[in-house]
């Protein structure tokens, strides 16, 4: 069967949770707190899906002003679909839909720091963050 990708803008945490979890990305997001994650899709710009029929294998969530910047952040794929191009196409269907004059901006998360250089990425030596409370 082959993946199919989609802006799904209505996406259920249930199945943001699942996609996250099968990742492992969920070791670093809210995944025991539904509403909190139904929250993060609904505030969302775009939410980027890929399918195998109807199983959830992977999802790009971003925030983007369709102009000018786009932040990627979440890039989930399960483990069982990586190293497919998943990711990649992910990333690729983010950015076509942000715009063609948008730059992608994404931290990546510890296990994943070997991943954005081998698909052209490069990193940026000045990133600030403010922890949350």
């Amino acid at each position: 069967m082959s993946i199919v990708y989609a802006h799904e803008p209505e996406l259920t945490a249930e199945a943001f949770r699942d996609v996250l979890v099968a990742s492992t990305l969920g070791e670093r997001r809210p995944v025991e707190d539904l509403e909190r994650l139904q929250r993060m899709l609904r505030q969302a710009d775009l939410v980027v899906t890929a399918r195998e029929g109807e199983r959830l294998v992977g999802i790009s969530r971003a925030l983007t002003d369709f102009s000018y910047c786009c932040y990627l952040s979440d890039l989930a794929v399960d483990a069982a679909y990586q190293r497919q191009g998943i990711g990649r196409r992910l990333i690729a269907e983010t950015q076509a839909l942000a715009g063609p004059q948008t730059t992608l901006i994404l931290l990546a998360a510890p296990k994943a720091q070997g991943y954005y250089p081998k698909i052209g990425m490069v990193a940026h030596p000045s990133c600030w963050v403010l922890p949350r409370a």
